[in-house]
C-alpha cells in the first residue's frame, strides 16, 4: 500500500471498500498477483465503486458515517470464479451477504456520494482485469483451480467500511473507517484539502 503520498499525487476518485481478513486475504492478495504480477492491491469487497466527487471529501465522510451506523455487521461468503463478459474482470462472487451490499450501496450512492455508474452494482472480489484477450480464458482456469484449492474458510465477517482515494499510482490511501451498526469511526487524517483534478 502506498503511504503517505503527497496531496498532488491524488486524484478526484473515491471508494468504499471493506478489507477481507486474514489468512483468505493473503490466499487472495497472492491469486491476485499470479494472474496479474505486480498488482499488489489488498483483497477487498466494494461497497462503493471508484467515482469522482462533486462535493468535498469531507461531505463524502459524513454520508459515510451516517449510513455506516444503520447496518449491523454481517457474514460475507465467497462463492465460484466467475468472468464479467464486457470488461473481462475475472472476480469471485459474493454467495452470501450481497444483499445486504446492494441495500448499502444504494442507501449510499446517494448526496455527496451520488454517481452514475457504468455498470450495474454486483458484489465482488476482484481478481485480474485489464487483461489482453488472448489470455483470458487460461487465466480463468487457473483461477478456478487455485481457488479450489483453497485451505481457508471463504466465509467472514463484515464489520466495517473503509473510505479510499485512488492516486495518478493507482494506489489507493485510506482516508477513514467506520464500523458498521455503531457510531466509531477513524479519521486516517484530515479530508478538506484533499479533493485534487
Amino acid at each position: 500500500m502506498y503511504k503517505d503520498p503527497p496531496v498532488w499525487d491524488r486524484i478526484n476518485s473515491f471508494a468504499l471498500v471493506t478489507y477481507i481478513p486474514e489468512p483468505l486475504a493473503g490466499f487472495l492478495d497472492r491469486l491476485r498477483q499470479e494472474l496479474v504480477p505486480n498488482c499488489f492491491l489488498r483483497a477487498h469487497v466494494t461497497s462503493l465503486p471508484p467515482r469522482p466527487l462533486s462535493s468535498t471529501p469531507e461531505a463524502a465522510w459524513e454520508v459515510i458515517r451516517a449510513h455506516a451506523q444503520q447496518v449491523a455487521p454481517f457474514e460475507i461468503e465467497l462463492g465460484s470464479i466467475d468472468l464479467f463478459p464486457v470488461s473481462d474482470v475475472i472476480y469471485v462472487q459474493v454467495a452470501a451477504g450481497s444483499e445486504v451490499l446492494k441495500q448499502m450501496h444504494d442507501a449510499m450512492n446517494t448526496d455527496a456520494l451520488a454517481y452514475r455508474e457504468d455498470f450495474l452494482y454486483h458484489p465482488h472480489v476482484t481478481l485480474a482485469q485489464h487483461l489482453k484477450p488472448d489470455e483470458v480464458d487460461e487465466l480463468v482456469q487457473v483461477a478456478r483451480k487455485r481457488w479450489a484449492e483453497c485451505p481457508f474458510p471463504k466465509t467472514f465477517r463484515a464489520d466495517k467500511v473503509v473510505f479510499v482515494q485512488n492516486t495518478r499510482r493507482d494506489e489507493w490511501v485510506h482516508l477513514g473507517e467506520c464500523e458498521l451498526g455503531r457510531g466509531e469511526y477513524k479519521r486516517v487524517e484530515k479530508l478538506t484539502d484533499l479533493l485534487v483534478g
